[in-house]
């Protein structure tokens, strides 16, 4: 028997070290070029912002494929130099076959498997669908206290009492994502006292809730998420304001969290789409405005999924925030 977290880090470890997650879900750089141009843009003003530096740290975490990176330096390339010039570009990824298809892609971009290891100085980091994959403790509230739930042979089991503090109803699920605050802790720890900013794009509500949000996707649909540990791709939300939390006590200013639909409606994604699609064959234009509306719109990922920025205390409220 196993607590949650460690059931779901070591299912996670087995599926990315086996299987080819985007044959399971498409994330919003595999729907849309546009989406890692603005995330490219959204960097090179954030560069500015910060002084221009000779040098600065670009890092991704969970970078999957490296689209949205490949798609970020095009941009950056074409229409800030300077920026492009001034990059040192850093990976984040666990996976040792994700990090060999990414040095194939990126051969640029030095690989590392976890935050520490990259080197100090100013940073700029995004990190798309990555705080989701990250596991999860899920306490539930049995006869006016919390228990903690651990997992065997494909089934729950509560365990102990927890003093949590929470309020809560009879049969209440909470969850707690340590491993996610502990690496938005560290990653605000560094802008605040080294310089910087982070970028955040992930799922989940804007505000902490109750309720057992754990999900799994094997072969593109729904699947039992404690069933065959390593065959499916496990998630959970991001508790926003417990990711705001710790990133102020770490020293950093916050910045939203808000829909990402609006944050890429800022940062010009029907336009750009719009530009695109003129350049395309109509089957191929229509394709690209239907990607763009999918990113944005409410019934799309346009209101689950949110942006949220943590960054040094002296740089301005960045692009898309305000």
């Amino acid at each position: 028997m196993e607590r949650l977290d460690a059931f779901m880090a070591r299912a996670n470890a087995a599926y990315y070290a086996t299987h080819d997650p985007f044959a399971d879900f498409t994330t919003a750089p595999e729907i849309s070029q546009v989406f890692g141009e603005l995330l490219g843009a959204w960097a090179a003003v954030a560069w500015q912002a910060m002084g221009s530096p000779a040098r600065v740290l670009l890092v991704e975490a969970g970078p999957g494929r490296g689209t949205l990176m490949a798609d970020a330096l095009r941009l950056a390339s074409r229409v800030a130099p300077g920026f492009a010039a001034a990059i040192d570009l850093r990976l984040v990824e666990t996976s040792p076959r994700l990090a060999s298809l990414l040095a194939e892609r990126l051969p640029r971009a030095s690989l590392h498997a976890d935050l520490a290891e990259v080197p100090p100085g100013p940073m700029i980091l995004l990190a798309n669908e990555f705080l989701d994959a990250l596991p999860i403790r899920q306490f539930v509230r049995r006869g006016g206290a919390w228990r903690e739930r651990h997992v065997e042979a494909g089934a729950f089991h509560e365990m102990g009492e927890a003093a949590l503090g929470w309020p809560g109803e009879e049969g209440a699920v909470r969850e707690r994502g340590e491993a996610a605050e502990a690496f938005a802790a560290a990653v605000a720890a560094r802008v605040a006292s080294q310089g910087g900013i982070a970028l955040f794009l992930d799922y989940g509500p804007a505000e902490s809730g109750e309720g057992d949000s754990l999900q799994a996707l094997r072969d593109g649909r729904p699947a039992p998420p404690l069933e065959d540990a390593g065959e499916a791709d496990l998630t959970a939300h991001v508790d926003f304001a417990a990711i705001a939390a710790v990133a102020r006590a770490a020293g950093a200013a916050v910045h939203g969290p808000v829909p990402q639909g609006m944050f890429l409606a800022r940062l010009g994604l029907h336009q750009r789409a719009g530009a695109l699609a003129r350049t395309r064959p109509p089957a191929e234009a229509a394709a690209i405005l239907r990607a763009a509306r999918r990113l944005a719109e409410p019934d799309g990922m346009g209101r689950l999924f949110k942006a949220l920025a943590v960054a040094h205390p002296a740089l301005p409220v960045p692009e898309g925030f305000a």
